[in-house]
C-alpha cells in the first residue's frame, strides 16, 4: 500500500481486538504514542532546533520512564485537541460545556484519568471512532 510502512496500521481500520471502555480506548492510545516517543529518544539524527517553551517546573523531577509517560499522555490530548478543533471548524459550535475544565484539569494534572474525562466529551460527539 502506499504510503503505509509495514506494521503500521490504517487510520480508518478497526483492529480485530478493538478496546470496548474509553479508559481501554485511551491506554491504547497513550501506548501507541509511547511507542513513538521512545522511537524518537532512540533516534540516531537528532531533530531540527526550533525555539520550544522550557519544561514545566513538575517535570524536572520525573524519571526517563515518567518523563516518557508523560509526553504520551501529552501527545494524544494534543490530537484529541486537533480532533476537537477540526470538528468545531466544521459545525461552527460552540465549546462543549465542562471541556474546557477537563482540559485544564489535564493541563494541571496529566495523568490517564484526567485524559479519559477529556475523551468522555469527545466520544460523545462521537469523535473517537
Amino acid at each position: 500500500m502506499i504510503g503505509r510502512r509495514s506494521g503500521a496500521p490504517l487510520k480508518n481500520s478497526v483492529p480485530a481486538e478493538f478496546p470496548e471502555t474509553l479508559t481501554a480506548r485511551m491506554l491504547a492510545r497513550v501506548n501507541v504514542a509511547r511507542l513513538l516517543v521512545d522511537r524518537r529518544a532512540n533516534a540516531t539524527r537528532p531533530k531540527s532546533r526550533r525555539q520550544r517553551p522550557a519544561r514545566p517546573a513538575s517535570t524536572d523531577s520525573l524519571s526517563l520512564e515518567e518523563l516518557r509517560e508523560f509526553h504520551s499522555l501529552r501527545r494524544v490530548f494534543r490530537d484529541l485537541g486537533v480532533s476537537y478543533r477540526r470538528y468545531r471548524g466544521q459545525t461552527g459550535g460552540h465549546v462543549v460545556p465542562g471541556l474546557r475544565d477537563a482540559a485544564y484539569n489535564f493541563r494541571a494534572e496529566p495523568s490517564l484519568t484526567s485524559l479519559v474525562a477529556v475523551a468522555a466529551f469527545l466520544d460523545a460527539l462521537d469523535l473517537l471512532s
